[in-house]
């Protein structure tokens, strides 16, 4: 809902797995012709991935990267309008850390299992909650789900 409801049209997932949420995500941005950009550090999960999204229909839709996410994220231009977090979530802050000069002025940010890992994305959670120009919740979904809307306009 978040990723069509904002328009988004360019959306970073980290943390690809099968491509589960992957595919919701590009079916949800291409209505606007939106793209995603997914990573993950498993050759094999991308493999699945791919056979997913080529299955759904979506593969056109996706960008996929195989590797380290922070080596990755500092390499990629930005603007991002949507970012999903959903792996390394005892690094995501530093991800977080190299996403914030690439986002665009208006942006939401998610991040999984903040219910269920607090301790691992404390961080992370630390950190959003402590910038300005963002809102923030945490919603009591599935494994709780951290969303952060930044706005600098």
């Amino acid at each position: 809902m978040l990723a069509r409801g904002s328009r988004a049209k360019r959306v970073l997932e980290i943390g690809t797995s099968n491509g589960y949420s992957t595919i919701w995500l590009a079916d949800s941005v291409a209505p606007a012709g939106g793209r995603v950009i997914s990573i993950d550090r498993s050759a094999e999960k991308q493999k699945m991935a791919r056979e997913n999204l080529a299955k759904a229909g979506l593969l056109d839709r996706v960008e996929l990267h195989c590797g380290d996410a922070a080596e990755i994220v500092a390499a990629l231009p930005g603007p991002f309008d949507f970012v999903f977090f959903d792996a390394d979530r005892i690094d995501a802050h530093k991800q977080l850390g190299l996403l914030l000069p690439k986002l665009a002025q208006t942006a939401f940010l998610l991040a999984d299992n903040a219910l269920s890992h607090p301790g691992e994305l404390a961080a992370y959670l630390t950190m959003i909650t402590g910038l300005e120009n963002i809102e923030h919740a945490l919603i009591p979904v599935g494994k709780g789900l951290s969303v952060a809307l930044s706005d600098t306009r």
